[in-house]
């Protein structure tokens, strides 16, 4: 089982008791507009047995994880997302990621910028990839001003599903370059014991 553990977040392994949360946000019409989608239709059973089936044969080149605050008094942490890496390619050393907070109490509090600064430190530090790209809807400013805080740069306009995107991506060594930005950037939110969210992660295995 991996474990990514940043300053208020931990990413975790998908499990099957996060079908519940899951649903409920691929439901939700507002969520389901931020990602470009199509809010779920299929009933909780149907979602449920999909997800079983992800778990057991996930798709090669992928890994979803659970977005988890720790900071909350729950020494378990509380699921409020998923942040997930898709499409690698180990010849040219590049994947895209992806992100969504479903938990409307943890929106504009650093969470996602934890998130997704702990999943770039694995992807360079421990996958050692050299790029890694997005693509946030064009009319979406707020995603890409988070997504910039965490070292992305909007490149070139996409169409694709009917959709306008903006693609954005960080290259390794621009992001370690960058490494004292992002803690002047995460020293903004505070944890609730006062310690500063300096943004790390570690992997481990159990």
């Amino acid at each position: 089982m991996t474990e990514l553990r940043g300053a208020r977040i931990i990413l975790r392994d998908k499990r099957i008791d996060d079908a519940e949360k899951d649903y409920q946000w691929r439901s939700d019409p507002e969520l389901a507009r931020l990602d470009a989608a199509i809010p779920l239709t299929m009933s909780f059973e149907r979602y449920l047995k999909l997800l079983e089936d992800q778990l057991k044969y996930p798709t090669p080149g992928s890994h979803h994880y659970s977005i988890d605050a720790i900071d909350n008094g729950d020494s378990g942490g509380l699921f409020i997302g998923n942040c997930m890496y898709y499409d690698l390619d180990t010849v040219n050393k590049e994947a895209e990621l992806g992100i969504v907070i479903g938990n409307r109490d943890h929106w504009n509090g650093g969470y996602g910028f934890d998130a997704v600064t702990t999943l770039l430190e694995h992807l360079f530090d421990t996958r050692e990839l050299k790029r890694v790209y997005l693509h946030t809807l064009a009319w979406n400013s707020r995603a890409q001003r988070s997504f910039g805080n965490s070292g992305f740069q909007p490149q070139k306009p996409v169409r694709r599903m009917a959709h306008d995107f903006l693609l954005m991506e960080v290259l390794r060594d621009d992001w370690y370059a960058d490494a004292e930005k992002r803690r002047a950037i995460g020293s903004k939110y505070k944890v609730k014991d006062g310690s500063q969210t300096l943004p790390s992660s570690r992997t481990s295995a159990g």
